[in-house]
């Protein structure tokens, strides 16, 4: 299983607006600056995310996009589904095709490794994330 660039950059987007949630509506051109993101490609994303329901665009001088949550509403499954869909790690057969050893093996290893894949991304908050940055800056200011 493989996470393409459109999912990685997804969650760094989301990232960056949970980080400067208490800023409002955010312009694109700053988070593409910021993250180092190609801006017609975080449009593309932006506007995946929009039709999901995760942000909330308004145009405009003063518009941009801000979530329309809480940062600890979102899950990372969350953002990587909108832009990847389904984590499976191997494409499933058709039951007339199943043999009895794909059956065992794709009950026991694929679906277990999919669980185990959601189960942990489904874990992990952009609060998480962002209060894991906090600790982090915390740290490296004491030192």
């Amino acid at each position: 299983m493989k996470i393409s660039t459109r999912g990685r950059y997804a969650l760094r987007f989301m990232f960056y607006m949970a980080s400067h949630v208490k800023d409002g509506f955010t312009a694109l051109k700053d988070v593409s600056e910021y993250e180092n993101i190609s801006l017609k490609y975080l449009e593309q994303i932006a506007s995946l995310l929009s039709k999901a329901g995760l942000l909330i665009s308004v145009r405009g001088p003063q518009g941009g996009y801000k979530l329309a949550k809480a940062p600890s509403h979102y899950t990372a499954l969350d953002i990587i589904r909108v832009t990847e869909g389904s984590l499976t790690p191997v494409a499933e057969v058709a039951g007339d095709e199943l043999t009895e050893s794909q059956g065992i093996i794709n009950e026991v290893l694929w679906k277990g490794l999919k669980n185990a894949v959601d189960a942990f991304l489904g874990s992990v908050t952009l609060e998480d994330l962002v209060n894991k940055k906090n600790t982090m800056e915390n740290f490296i200011y004491m030192i």
